[in-house]
């Protein structure tokens, strides 16, 4: 897709003038550099808790639908966050042709909730939906690593003009579940929405900002880790802040193998989650060419094809320790555009967390202290990073031609309509609605088939530049006379 960046030989971000980084790791690429272990371990830990939401919530809601006790409940969380960090050593790390080797951190896919409820609700004995869901993602797994190499040769179809566009709709896709944690915990609590939740994002949010625009080095880079520290203080006072779940866990939990019984295989359920499989990787493959443009390693068909092994392998072997399906986190993403820490070690690290709390259930509720109204603050930094990198890609795209305008405008339209109108696509059965409910799946096939048609499909028109917007009354005559006056 692109050149391959050149050794660097000079120190970056990564190489803060106080020497941070190593003089042997000064000729590597910033994606493969170690870090000293102070700021290794608070940047790992700052990408635990930027995604550890996001990894709690869907064995919450699966959990809850399937009637497990508080207990089961901790036990389905954990086992969820030990799988997660598994996964993203997969990812992170690489084994033979598996992980992408980029700073990836994996952790079960929101994708997947829908058809687990579903799956909960049309099993008779709920004691057996956690093993049908168990087998059917065994299943998908298994075939989605075998699929991988075949579904990475679509990188061809994925020039700037695609990245920018789904960059931008994961930034846009990920800004709406910030919001919704800025306003509380609970959507149906009477102070949902409360001006003190909403101060409290804005505290964190304001206290991020100065911290990035007024401090250097260290600091600078763990800016969100500050601000949820000093934003879960604050809140304090405001009773926000909940720490009986720290005095209530255990100190030592290990997530016993097929725990809630051994896996199932019922074909209805398989075919669902094998469809999740390809939402996943689709998304996957979106989010890798998306870190790729970021940390100055464009990711190829290789890279993808590891990628997608490690997502899948990950999954299959999920449930094996209990966990769901797996897939890159897109919050981590506008960490790294934000800080600038391209290591691929600092997420590992921040696996390494991940599977100490799956194995302490004390050590995995010290995250769940953090109140959701300043996860929401700085969620608007880091999700607002993504979508921002996804501009600076789209510059480059070539915009002053029109096909690519129109390739722009359609995919971000049809992205965006599943966040504006969550209830457009009702009328459709529940298998196309877990594609179509996905923003950053529905634009990124939009725009791929948009730039066939437009920039590969037989006689294109690309040279068609845009030479200034047409204003209103503007005869098409005129605008066609300055086009072909542009031409000769």
């Amino acid at each position: 897709m692109a050149a391959k960046p050149q050794v660097r030989n000079a120190p970056d971000a990564n190489t803060a003038p106080e020497g941070a980084v190593p003089d042997a790791d000064r000729t590597k690429h910033p994606v493969d550099e170690t870090l000293p272990p102070a700021k290794m371990l608070t940047s790992g830990l700052q990408h635990v808790a930027a995604m550890y939401a996001g990894v709690v919530a869907p064995p919450l809601i699966v959990g809850a639908a399937v009637g497990l006790t508080p207990t089961e409940l901790t036990f389905l969380t954990g086992a969820s966050l030990f799988t997660a960090g598994l996964a993203t050593f997969l990812q992170t790390l690489g084994v033979w042709k598996i992980g992408a080797k980029l700073p990836f951190v994996n952790g079960v896919t929101f994708a997947g909730v829908a058809p687990m409820l579903a799956i909960v609700n049309t099993t008779k004995d709920k004691a057996d939906a956690l093993p049908v869901i168990f087998g059917a993602i065994i299943v998908a797994g298994l075939l989605g690593f075998i699929a991988a190499p075949f579904f990475s040769r679509l990188v061809r179809f994925f020039p700037p003009v695609v990245t920018g566009s789904v960059i931008t709709l994961i930034g846009v896709s990920l800004l709406p579940v910030a919001f919704g944690w800025a306003q509380g915990p609970n959507p149906k609590a009477d102070d949902y929405g409360s001006t003190t939740y909403l101060s409290l994002a804005g505290i964190t949010l304001v206290i991020v900002l100065l911290l990035r625009r007024f401090t250097t080095g260290f600091l600078k880079q763990v800016a969100v880790l500050v601000g949820l520290v000093v934003g879960t203080v604050i809140a304090i006072p405001f009773g926000v802040a909940d720490f009986s779940p720290v005095r209530q866990a255990d100190v030592v939990g290990f997530p016993t193998p097929f725990h809630f019984g051994a896996p199932q295989f019922a074909t209805a359920a398989i075919i669902s989650m094998c469809v999740v499989m390809l939402v996943s990787m689709t998304e996957s493959t979106a989010d890798m060419l998306a870190l790729g443009e970021i940390v100055e390693r464009p990711a190829d068909e290789k890279t993808i094809a590891a990628g997608l092994r490690a997502d899948t392998l990950g999954s299959a072997l999920s449930p094996l320790f209990n966990g769901f399906m797996c897939s890159a986190f897109a919050q981590n993403i506008g960490l790294v555009a934000m800080t600038r820490i391209r290591s691929r070690f600092v997420v590992a690290c921040g696996g390494g967390f991940l599977v100490l709390m799956g194995l302490s259930p004390m050590a995995a509720s010290l995250i769940s202290v953090v109140p959701r109204p300043v996860l929401g603050g700085a969620g608007v930094v880091l999700f607002g990073s993504v979508a921002a990198s996804g501009i600076q890609t789209l510059v480059k795209a070539g915009l002053e031609k029109d096909n690519n305008v129109l390739i722009v405008a359609v995919s971000l339209a049809v992205g965006i309509i599943p966040i504006t109108k969550p209830e457009f696509y009702h009328a459709f059965p529940e298998t196309a609605k877990i594609i179509l409910d996905s923003g950053i799946s529905t634009g990124c096939v939009a725009a791929v088939l948009l730039n066939f048609v437009f920039n590969h499909l037989g006689g294109h028109r690309n040279d068609d530049t845009v030479t200034a917007p047409m204003e209103p009354g503007e005869e098409i005559s005129e605008t066609a006379a300055a086009k072909a006056a542009h031409v000769h």
